[in-house]
């Protein structure tokens, strides 16, 4: 698609800022903690004094009142600028499921919060509900005007850093396991929450959360009660384009970091960009985001058309092609880097970690090859 002028300039204000305040290593480290923290509050609430954050939602609710094309546009240049705001995302997907069906107060508060620099967190995931999450289990009983909730749930985004968090509960165990389930907002500071850090190969991303007798009033309900499967399949699209949209940008930058090094790197009496075997890989790493860009921005352009509801097929493709090409870019470009590569000093090993993940969640890759199968007829 071609960009408006003023979708360029934006784009190229928010690479600027990611060139000023995280390009190197060592900014990223003041800013992380040394690289143990995902998060900066600094760098994010510097996006929102810019008015950056939240730019596709309604100016109504604090944000810019833009589209998913100006949005994929911060998604993808902050990616590509190793911005550490991997929160801002899940802040993100939360906000479609409130701007679709939460009260205006609830709006006002979620998505205002997000686009000030506040951050948000979904607990979907239990130890046995991951890709099945009709399996649900943690309950939330209703008891007066309060619902109390008891149970676990696992891989959970952000939950350390969130001031609410969007919650998958049963509030309704005798029919259908996708009937009976209903989403609420809790707050992360409630009694009887406990938030644990699960240790990956990343820094402190995801979490076990352990609810014991936690009270939450009736009006923390987001939709209706009982509703909460219709409510997460609906606008998905948007949800899985988000995640697209990052490792685009993710794949961006392994592409550009490993081209620097290709180029000035010597052997044999000549860089190692001047050997054909060397070229050809650059040549399909290249070709592949290109074509996987002009598709995500397609994608964008028909959701801002109003054509979200019909395009689960391309939202899933979207988001099983980007993922695996920033898989294969960082994974390439590290070959290529050799021993520079497995270095921490040269950050592709930290573009490999960070793109291990991303097939996996949003829903696993595998998932989507059968939406996308299934969207065919089979």
């Amino acid at each position: 698609m071609r960009f408006t002028k003023e979708q360029e300039s934006f784009a190229a204000a928010v690479r600027a800022f990611c060139d000023s305040e995280c390009r190197t290593l060592a900014q990223r480290d003041a800013l992380t903690d040394g690289g143990t923290l995902s998060n900066s509050p600094e760098i994010l609430h510097k996006l929102a004094a810019h008015g950056w954050l939240g730019v596709s939602i309604p100016e109504a609710y604090g944000g810019g009142g833009a589209g998913m094309v100006e949005e994929c546009l911060f998604l993808e240049e902050t990616s590509r600028g190793l911005a550490p705001i991997t929160a801002y995302s899940t802040g993100l997907t939360a906000a479609q499921t409130y701007l679709r069906y939460g009260t205006e107060e609830q709006k006002k508060d979620i998505l205002g919060g997000l686009c000030a620099g506040e951050m948000e967190a979904i607990a979907l995931s239990e130890p046995g509900a991951g890709s099945d999450l009709g399996s649900v289990r943690i309950k939330a009983t209703l008891d007066g005007d309060h619902y109390v909730i008891d149970g676990q749930k696992t891989w959970t985004s952000a939950a350390h850093v969130a001031k609410h968090l969007l919650l998958l509960a049963r509030t309704d165990s005798s029919g259908p396991k996708h009937q009976g389930l209903t989403l609420l907002i809790v707050p992360t500071d409630v009694p009887g929450l406990e938030i644990r850090p699960i240790e990956t190969m990343e820094a402190h991303t995801v979490n076990d959360l352990f609810f014991t007798g936690v009270r939450i009033p009736v009006t923390n309900v987001v939709g209706e009660v009982g509703q909460a499967w219709k409510h997460l399949m609906r606008g998905l699209s948007v949800e899985r384009l988000i995640i697209a949209a990052m490792s685009l940008g993710a794949a961006e930058r392994s592409l550009e970091d490993v081209l620097g090094y290709v180029k000035q790197r010597e052997q044999f009496g000549r860089t190692i960009g001047s050997f054909q075997a060397v070229r050809h890989r650059i040549a399909d790493l290249a070709t592949e985001i290109a074509y996987a860009r002009a598709f995500v921005y397609d994608v964008a352009a028909r959701i801002d058309a109003g054509e979200e509801e019909q395009l689960a097929r391309e939202g899933s493709m979207a988001k099983l092609k980007c993922t695996e090409i920033a898989k294969h870019t960082a994974l390439e470009a590290m070959q290529l880097m050799g021993g520079y590569g497995y270095a921490r000093e040269y950050g592709m090993e930290g573009q490999v970690r960070k793109a291990l993940a991303p097939p996996i969640y949003g829903g696993t890759n595998e998932i989507q090859r059968e939406i996308i199968s299934k969207s065919f007829g089979l």
